[in-house]
C-alpha cells in the first residue's frame, strides 16, 4: 500500500502530525537514518527536516515534512505521511490497478502528489528558471495515472469561479489553466490526451479556453490536436481572465493566419507553469509529441487584471472561423492571373487587327 491508497486524512491532521513529529524530534537525543537509495542514507535531524507549505492560501496552514540531504536543502528525498517517511517515488505510486486514467483530485494526499510533481519532482534543471507557484487548495485538478504511477496533471478554472481573491470577476467559460507531464513519460501522447479529456469534460459548453499566452510549443500541441479533431476548431480560444469576447482569440483562426510560431518536433522543453499574481512568470505546458512545454511571459488566465464590467460584450455576434484561408487566397490569385492572361490575349488580337 502507498500513501494515496491509505485512509484519507484532513489538512489539519497532516499539519498537526508534522508539528508533533518535529516536537518529538527535538526531544530525542538519538539519530535515526532514512535509506533513500542503495548509495545514500540521510540522518533524520532537525537540520535535515523542514516544513513545506502545500497551498497558495495559508488559512488554515497546511504543511508536510520533507527530508533533505545535509549538503542540499533544495533536494527532497522523502516525505512524512501517515506517521512514517516515504520515498518520493512511493508517494507517486498506487497499488490499486483501477486507479488509471484521469482521476479528479479530492484527497489531501492527491494534492500532495500535485505539489510534488509541480514543485519537487519536475523542478527546473537550473536555479535561474521559474517554477510552479503554489496552487489554491480549492483548485480543480485532475491527475493522470498510468501503470500505477502519477504521470501528470492539469488544472481547470471553471465557468463562474472567481478569477482572484480581490475582485468579484468570474470566469465566463471553462479554462485549461496549467498542465504538466513528467519528463520520463513524455513523447507518449499524454499532452494530446489531456486536451481531449478537457474538451470532453465540458462537452455541453459551446466555447472553451486555454490559458494565454500560448508558447510555440503549446501552440504546436494544440495545432496537432485540432488537426485530428476538427469539431473543436470553433470551440477552443486563447483567453485572458475573465474570458470576455475582447479577451479571447480563436486558436485555429490564429494558426491559419500564421500568428503562432512552432517549435520543431522532438525538442526537449522543460519550462515550469506558474500562477503568481504578483509578477510575470514563466508558464509551463510539459509535452513533446503531445507533451510539449509552454513558455509564456505570464501565468495563466487567473493572473491578468480583471476587465471592467462595461468593457465586456457578453453577447457579440459569433465570430466566423476562417477555413482554408491560405488555399482561398491561392485560388483567388490563380483566378486573377487567368483573367489577366485572357485580357492580354484579347489586347494582342485587337492590336493585330488594327
Amino acid at each position: 500500500m502507498y500513501p494515496v491508497d491509505l485512509p484519507p486524512v484532513e489538512d489539519t491532521e497532516l499539519t498537526s502530525a508534522s508539528e508533533l513529529y518535529l516536537t518529538s524530534l527535538n526531544a530525542t537525543p538519538c539519530v535515526d537514518w532514512f535509506q533513500s537509495s542503495q548509495q545514500l542514507q540521510v540522518a533524520i535531524t532537525t537540520a535535515s527536516v523542514s516544513q513545506l507549505q502545500l497551498f497558495e492560501d495559508d488559512h488554515p496552514a497546511c504543511a508536510v515534512l520533507a527530508l533533505h540531504p545535509p549538503d542540499d536543502q533544495t533536494q527532497v528525498v522523502a516525505l512524512y505521511l501517515h506517521e512514517k517517511w516515504w520515498r518520493l517515488d512511493d508517494v507517486l505510486r498506487t497499488s490499486i490497478g483501477s486507479r488509471s486514467g484521469f482521476i479528479p483530485v479530492q484527497s489531501v494526499v492527491e494534492r500532495v502528489i500535485v505539489f510534488l510533481l509541480s514543485r519537487v519532482v519536475e523542478r527546473p534543471p537550473s536555479p535561474g528558471e521559474a517554477s510552479f507557484s503554489l496552487h489554491p487548495r480549492t483548485e480543480s485538478c485532475k491527475l493522470l495515472w498510468r501503470d500505477k504511477q502519477a504521470v501528470g496533471f492539469y488544472t481547470i478554472k471553471h465557468k463562474g469561479s472567481l478569477c482572484d481573491s480581490w475582485s468579484s470577476c468570474c470566469y465566463l467559460l471553462p479554462v485549461l489553466d496549467t498542465l504538466l507531464v513528467r519528463r520520463s513519460c513524455r513523447r507518449r501522447g499524454f499532452g494530446l490526451q489531456i486536451l481531449e479529456d478537457f474538451c470532453s469534460m465540458f462537452s455541453s459548453e459551446e466555447f472553451l479556453g486555454v490559458s494565454s499566452p500560448l508558447s510555440p510549443s503549446m501552440a504546436a500541441v494544440v495545432r496537432r490536436f485540432l488537426l485530428q479533431h476538427q469539431e473543436h476548431r470553433e470551440r477552443l480560444y486563447e483567453v485572458e481572465a475573465p474570458g470576455g469576447w475582447t479577451q479571447r482569440q480563436n486558436i485555429w483562426l490564429n494558426i491559419q493566419l500564421g500568428r503562432y510560431s512552432f517549435h520543431q518536433e522532438g525538442e526537449d522543453l522543460t519550462s515550469p507553469v506558474t500562477c503568481n499574481t504578483n509578477a510575470p512568470q514563466t508558464e509551463r505546458w510539459d509535452a513533446n509529441q503531445g507533451e510539449h512545454s509552454l513558455i509564456g511571459t505570464s501565468c495563466g488566465t487567473g493572473c491578468f487584471s480583471a476587465a471592467r464590467a462595461e468593457d465586456l460584450d457578453l453577447n457579440p455576434p459569433r465570430p466566423t472561423v476562417m477555413k482554408g484561408t491560405v488555399k482561398s487566397k491561392s485560388v483567388l490569385s490563380e483566378k486573377h492571373s487567368e483573367e489577366s492572361s485572357e485580357e492580354m490575349q484579347k489586347s494582342c488580337k485587337r492590336a493585330k487587327r488594327t
